[in-house]
């Protein structure tokens, strides 16, 4: 695992295969950090599916009200909703959509990123400036690379469980 300078702003992602570690770009996104880390530690994370996973292209989770592999999943509709906290303003940078970091997932409009995120799998740059980046992986990237593909695919792989750093013990 990579050496975790801020555990405030770290989130750890347990996979099947292992644990996948990001650096949150809290002073780049602010409002978009703050949201990963209250649905972290909420637990509204956990289990939920990849429900778009497009090979060369990225990984896409974090539907919380209907992606809960554990609680009335249904592979249809994972994917439509966010949680129950407002939708976030785009918080666009300069930091470019490179392979690892996170991008917020939304609809046409840009301000209507909530709960969901995608992690790119290749330089996507065609997305820079269009959806919010606030985080990178620092390491596992490796388990995220293993994802099961597919929109959605007929098997998904799900987050076991999603952690601020700072929490663990």
């Amino acid at each position: 695992m990579a050496e975790i300078k801020d555990p405030e702003n770290t989130v750890i992602i347990t996979l099947t295969g292992g644990e996948v570690v990001i650096e949150l770009l809290a002073d780049i996104a602010p409002k978009h950090a703050e949201r990963m880390k209250t649905l972290a530690r909420a637990k509204a994370y956990d289990n939920v599916a990849f429900h778009r996973v497009i090979d060369g292209f990225m990984a896409q989770t974090g539907d919380v009200e209907n992606g809960n592999m554990e609680k009335d999943f249904n592979l249809r509709r994972a994917g439509t909703g966010g949680s129950q906290h407002p939708d976030l303003p785009a918080e666009f940078s300069g930091i470019p959509h490179d392979r690892g970091t996170i991008g917020a997932a939304r609809s046409s409009s840009p301000n209507s990123a909530n709960s969901q995120f995608f992690i790119n799998f290749s330089d996507n740059h065609f997305l820079n400036r269009q959806y919010t980046v606030y985080g990178r992986v620092i390491s596992g990237m490796e388990h995220v690379d293993a994802i099961t593909r597919g929109e959605p695919p007929a098997s998904p792989d799900r987050m076991i469980t999603v952690r601020v750093a700072a929490d663990a013990s």
